[in-house]
């Protein structure tokens, strides 16, 4: 976890400041207690970070187990400029009072929580410290499960191409804000700016595709039925030759989640504030079938 300018970890800080925040464990009426829930780019230390909505995400949906999947917490931004809010330390505080309450907490650093690689095969606060990890479902899949960096060509070979990126990408969420404060006026729903400029522009859905590909070759090669990654924000369940693909998306732009049911379904879903949990329609309930 980041260190706050008095030199406290940042999530000490919180104490047991919000005290709806042990109301967890508790799904909202007709819900059930999920086996597994998968989050990922989160990027905790940014403005961009959705951090209320992750927490109410978190409080509506307790699990059995819960991997991060990388960029939980936005180092490259933290080093720039310290920005840490409350909410962002009550997101910290529930995750780490799960653990406490028996909730197998497994994290997968990311490029953007890199930081935390030097701390792979500890615990912290209940909370196991991973390089990757294989999940398995309830109806027996072998699911690999990474942050997915190490198949971006950018972030291995162009590290400051990554920087200059991520940059861009604080700019555009800023003026994302900006748009979608206007849009609230006049009535209009949340609109991801970044997310639409990504799916348009015809090298960014290149990237995408070659990612997926890669990431699904290398789980066939290493024997699992599939695999769970973050990195890219971009949620999707789908079959590539024979391997499962899941993307579990942010907690930036579409604020999703990939979850496992009690009987190893899995599926996306995605949190907003006008419909708190909505379904983006994936599934994916056999090994042969997305």
């Amino acid at each position: 976890m980041p260190l706050a300018p008095d030199g406290r970890m940042a999530a000490d800080l919180a104490g047991d400041a919000d005290a709806d925040l042990d109301d967890d464990d508790i799904p909202d009426k007709g819900r059930e207690r999920l086996r597994t829930v998968f989050i990922s780019d989160v990027h905790l230390g940014t403005p961009g970070c959705q951090a209320k909505a992750l927490l109410s995400f978190l409080k509506a949906h307790p699990s059995d187990r819960l991997y991060l999947v990388g960029d939980i917490i936005d180092g490259w931004q933290l080093r720039r400029r310290w920005f840490w809010p409350q909410s962002h330390n009550d997101v910290v505080q529930k995750i780490l009072r799960r653990a406490r309450k028996g909730c197998k907490v497994i994290f997968v650093p990311g490029n953007h929580d890199e930081f935390a690689r030097h701390f792979i095969g500890h615990k912290f606060g209940g909370v196991d410290v991973v390089d990757e990890a294989v999940h398995t479902t309830a109806d027996g899949r072998r699911v690999w499960v990474i942050h997915g960096d190490h198949f971006d060509g950018v972030i291995q070979y162009a590290k400051w191409l990554a920087y200059v990126g991520d940059n861009l990408y604080e700019f555009a969420l800023r003026l994302n804000r900006h748009l979608n404060h206007l849009r609230a006026k006049f009535g209009l729903p949340y609109w991801a700016l970044s997310a639409y400029l990504k799916l348009k522009v015809k090298k960014a859905v290149s990237f995408i595709n070659d990612f997926e590909q890669a990431v699904a070759h290398e789980a066939r090669k290493r024997g699992h039925h599939g695999v769970v990654c973050g990195h890219i924000h971009h949620a999707e369940i789908r079959e590539i030759d024979g391997i499962l693909y899941c993307n579990d998306g942010d907690w930036v732009e579409s604020l999703t989640a990939l979850v496992e049911h009690r009987d190893g379904r899995l599926e996306i879903l995605r949190w907003g504030e006008m419909a708190p949990a909505r379904d983006l329609q994936q599934s994916a309930g056999a090994p042969a079938t997305a």
